[in-house]
């Protein structure tokens, strides 16, 4: 497995149209970050499985279309930045901050080990690329409301993206702090909402119905985008989108399937927070056509 590299940045496509070449690659890099997450959650012996593998294909066109950074200097002043809100899905965001070159692939054997800097939650003092420690679940959208104003104090032309779950957006910190984005008129602010539809004890529905959840967020005054979280043209013209509207914060709600990947953890609760047994990582890895070989994982394409 080697490290992926940075592709040049290009907001021109309006359309939010890929091309040919681009669909196939980031096909490829996302059965192989689903194979990484995999991996790392059966090494590791815990961890949150399937709310990883649903936003697999938004961090893919975040990262590899939309986002400037630069994996060699984390703390580049001009950077973009992600926070990820749900910060129990580390796995998905470790897969694509070692493909990039934040820090070696190697540490992806030390997840949730002692001596490793790969937390069970993400945490920015000991992980390269990483912006703000998260996983007290509700907290995300508040510090993204903060690193955005200073974006606008600082005078710089750079987003911020915040990426929610949807059990975490019946925490009522959320919705204060969507208050205050809209207050604020954080137009270099951009949310993604994760709707799997589940949470750690069952169906969003279920447990606390969000419903009608595109009405509140414009309600809140957002400008709202609807999206399919698995479809790279979908997401790409989504983000795109979120940057044309001026005096307000925008909302990607994007649609996806918790487990995503492998058959018999799509849309299954009980995946929310147990990894894979080496059993069941097999058959995961039948499915996505992949081996682990000594060294690293190998796609067979």
């Amino acid at each position: 497995m080697k490290t992926e590299e940075l592709p040049p940045r290009n907001n021109q496509k309006a359309s939010g149209r890929l091309t040919p070449e681009e669909l196939a690659r980031f096909r490829d890099i996302a059965r192989a970050v689903r194979v990484d997450i995999l991996t790392m959650l059966c090494g590791a012996g815990s961890g949150h499985t399937g709310g990883s593998l649903s936003i697999v294909e938004l961090l893919t066109v975040l990262f590899y279309k939309k986002m400037r950074y630069r994996p060699d200097q984390p703390d580049w002043p001009d950077r973009d930045k992600l926070i990820l809100s749900k910060g129990h899905a580390a796995p998905a965001l470790y897969a694509f901050l070692g493909r990039l070159g934040f820090f070696p692939i190697e540490e992806f054997r030390r997840l949730r080990k002692m001596g490793g800097i790969l937390q069970g939650h993400v945490d920015c003092l000991t992980t390269p690329g990483v912006e703000t420690s998260t996983g007290s679940l509700g907290q995300g959208l508040s510090q993204a409301n903060g690193l955005a104003l200073a974006e606008r104090l600082n005078g710089r032309a750079t987003k911020v993206y915040v990426l929610l779950g949807d059990g975490e957006v019946e925490a009522g910190q959320v919705w204060e702090a969507a208050m205050t984005a809209n207050h604020y008129r954080l137009d270099n602010l951009c949310a993604v909402l994760d709707w799997n539809k589940f949470q750690i004890d069952g169906s969003v529905d279920a447990v606390k119905s969000l419903s009608p959840l595109h009405e509140k967020w414009a309600s809140f005054g957002w400008h709202v985008v609807p999206c399919d979280g698995h479809d790279f043209e979908s997401i790409y013209a989504a983000l795109l989108e979120a940057d044309e509207p001026k005096d307000k914060p925008t909302i990607i709600i994007a649609e996806t399937v918790k487990g995503k990947g492998v058959s018999f953890m799509e849309n299954r609760r009980e995946w929310h927070g147990i990894a894979p047994s080496a059993e069941q990582l097999e058959l995961a890895l039948t499915e996505l056509s992949a081996d682990i070989e000594e060294g690293g994982v190998v796609d067979r394409g």
